[in-house]
Parts: C-alpha cells; sequence; structure tokens
C-alpha cells in the first residue's frame, strides 16, 4: 500500500523534509487501545508505543498519538516500533474527556468529513445532531448527515424527519440509509473520495459498524442484531480504526458516544447556530446574554418564530457548558502554575542548601 492511499499528502511532506525526519519510517494510526497504537506504513502494520521524552513532555492527552495521526517511528522487529513525532493535524475532532472536568479526549485527527450518523427510529433527536455539528464546525471537519434505519419507517416519516432537519440545519447533505436493503448505499459511496478520511459520529446502536461492514464488503467490526425490546443494535465497537475502502476512500469507527461535551466550540458554535451570532449584532447590549434582556434582537426572533425555540435552548445549553468548560480549564491552568512555583522554589531551596553545606 502507498502512502498517499492512506491520505499522505505534499504538506505533509514537505514538514517530513523540513524538519530531517529521513532517519525514521512513516506511518498513519490505525488503533489505540489504551496506549499501544497500531501503525500502518508501506511495509505493514506495526504495534507501537511512544517514546519516554514524548510521554515526559506532554502537556495533555492533545499531545499523545490518536488515530488519523502521521507518526515518525523507529521499527525494532518485525512488528513492534517506537512513535518519535506526531505529525501536524490539519483537523482534530474532539469533545469533552467524560468524567474529566477540563480535559479533552481526541476522537479522531486528520478528518476531512465527518458523517454524524443517527437512527430515524428511537435515537433520533436534533438537537444531539445540532451538538455533532458544532464538533465537526470547531474541528474544521465538513460534515454529513447519516440517517439509518430507514427501513424501519415509511416514506412519508423519512421525508418529515428530513424536512424537520433542514427547518434548523441549513446547506448540510443528508443521506437516508437502510443497512438492510442497502436503500441509499449508491449515495454513500458516490459521496466517499478517494484519499479523503471520513470519521463515524453517533451514539451507540445506530448502525455505524454495520455500515462499516456494508461499505468495506467485510466483517471488519462485530455487530449484534437490534434488540426485540429496545428496537436499536446492541454497542459492540469498544475502540477507535482506520479502514480503507476499495474505492480509496478511508474510514474510521468510533465507540458510541453516550455524552456529547462539546470544548473548544467558540468557532463551531457561531457556525452552527449562525443566524442567532448574525441577529446577536443588533442587540441593544453589547455583552447580551440573549435571555431575558430588554431590546434582544434574538428573543425577538424566536418570539417572532424566525429562530426555531428549541435550536434556541439547545445554544444557550452549549453556551453555557462552554463556559463552565472554560472557566475549568483556566482554573486547571491556575493550579498547574502555581504546582510549577512551588517546584521551582523547592529546586532553588534545595541548590542554596546544597551551595552552603546544609
Amino acid at each position: 500500500m502507498k502512502l498517499e492511499d492512506l491520505g499522505y499528502n505534499d504538506r505533509l511532506e514537505k514538514f517530513w523534509i523540513n524538519n530531517n525526519l529521513s532517519n525514521f519510517e512513516k506511518g498513519r494510526v490505525t488503533a489505540e487501545h489504551k496506549e499501544r497504537y497500531i501503525v500502518r506504513t508501506t511495509t505493514g502494520e506495526f504495534e507501537a508505543g511512544i517514546t519516554g521524552n514524548m510521554r515526559f513532555t506532554a502537556k495533555n492527552r492533545e499531545d499523545f498519538p490518536a488515530v488519523g495521526d502521521w507518526v515518525a517511528l523507529a521499527t525494532f522487529d518485525s512488528d513492534f516500533a517506537l512513535i518519535h513525532k506526531i505529525l501536524p493535524r490539519f483537523s482534530i475532532i474532539k469533545r469533552q474527556a467524560v468524567g474529566q472536568f477540563g480535559e479533552i479526549q481526541v476522537i479522531a485527527t486528520n478528518i476531512d468529513y465527518g458523517f454524524i450518523v443517527q437512527s430515524v427510529d428511537r435515537d433520533f433527536n436534533i438537537n444531539r445532531l445540532e451538538r455533532y455539528l458544532t464538533i465537526c464546525n470547531s474541528s474544521k471537519v465538513s460534515p454529513v448527515i447519516v440517517l439509518t434505519k430507514i427501513d424501519l419507517i415509511n416514506e412519508t416519516m423519512i421525508a418529515e424527519i428530513t424536512d424537520n432537519i433542514k427547518a434548523r440545519i441549513k446547506d448540510i447533505p443528508i443521506i437516508a440509509v437502510s443497512n438492510e436493503t442497502q436503500i441509499g448505499y449508491e449515495t454513500i459511496k458516490a459521496t466517499i473520495e478517494k484519499g479523503k478520511t471520513y470519521c463515524m459520529l453517533g451514539s451507540s446502536g445506530v448502525g455505524k459498524s454495520t455500515l462499516l461492514n456494508n461499505l468495506s464488503g467485510k466483517a471488519l467490526m462485530r455487530t449484534e442484531p437490534i434488540s426485540r425490546s429496545l428496537n436499536r443494535g446492541r454497542h459492540i465497537t469498544s475502540h477507535r480504526e482506520l479502514v480503507v475502502l476499495d474505492n480509496g476512500g478511508i474510514l474510521i469507527d468510533n465507540p458510541g458516544m453516550r455524552e456529547v461535551g462539546i470544548a473548544d466550540s467558540t468557532s463551531g458554535l457561531e457556525i452552527t447556530f449562525d443566524k442567532i451570532i448574525d441577529l446577536s449584532q443588533y442587540c441593544k447590549f453589547k455583552d447580551c446574554t440573549h435571555v431575558n434582556e430588554v431590546g434582544c434582537s434574538v428573543l425577538e426572533a424566536v418570539e417572532k418564530g424566525e429562530i426555531d425555540k428549541a435550536s434556541y435552548e439547545n445554544y444557550l445549553k452549549m453556551e453555557r457548558e462552554k463556559a463552565h468548560f472554560e472557566s475549568t480549564v483556566e482554573e486547571r491552568r491556575k493550579k498547574d502554575r502555581e504546582f510549577g512555583k512551588i517546584i521551582k522554589n523547592y529546586k532553588k531551596d534545595m541548590n542554596k542548601n546544597k551551595y552552603y553545606g546544609n
């Protein structure tokens, strides 16, 4: 397999040359298992770890390799390697780490398109669609909405769901598919371009792994039948994995997300809720919160039905989450700075005592 088949390009090659990395081998991270990585190169796949220096200098989880990363690695035998450097990422899909305030979880990197997958039965939720859309927009990833399990409802209901999405979410492609009958598969296959990387985002049981298996023509991800009691698939995928399809497209499957906490999403919110942001320029007060202020252009638009009320409420909720996340990050940074000062003073005192022979 050529590097170009994995998405390698001239920009990455220029960085490689400018940073004198010729002594290393080029590879792309295709899977991650608790800080152990599978890296694919032109010579095969390697299980890889990271160097002690990379671990020591990492400030947070974003400094560790992730699925989709291009890396410089040194190979030691037929199947093991050490990752020495991560090449610059042009996009990072990330969210708030579950249960870890102020921490970020990197989902995947160097992604061109995000397939936001929702089933049209019990999982369907436009508020959640807007969350995933915000993550894509803040990550510089082009979103595509994929509706699955359309065989469970009739065409009238599919049209109604599609119209409801378009009423709130503008100018985003929507593809409706059935993993059972494979209706819509020709459309989604035509969307996937050679050398481009696509990441599937969605809750558990919406059919992401089945979609990947059907697109690849192989049983790459284990799946289970739909639960009769819940009318939904059981979550099987436990890790992220990058797969090259026969048509040259690159697809990453993901474990289902129960929580979709947004992080670093100022630009993402501005793009997702652009109408609200545009109207906020005409509010009477510059620091308007769009909650109860007199002369708020956003509230006026909501009252007139020009902005969907549910979308407006979803925007406010995500704005509060963003503010809380940012304050938590700043608090963590403050503690890190204070701890750094303590260590610095401790070392200074130790050197002083050593000098005076104490």
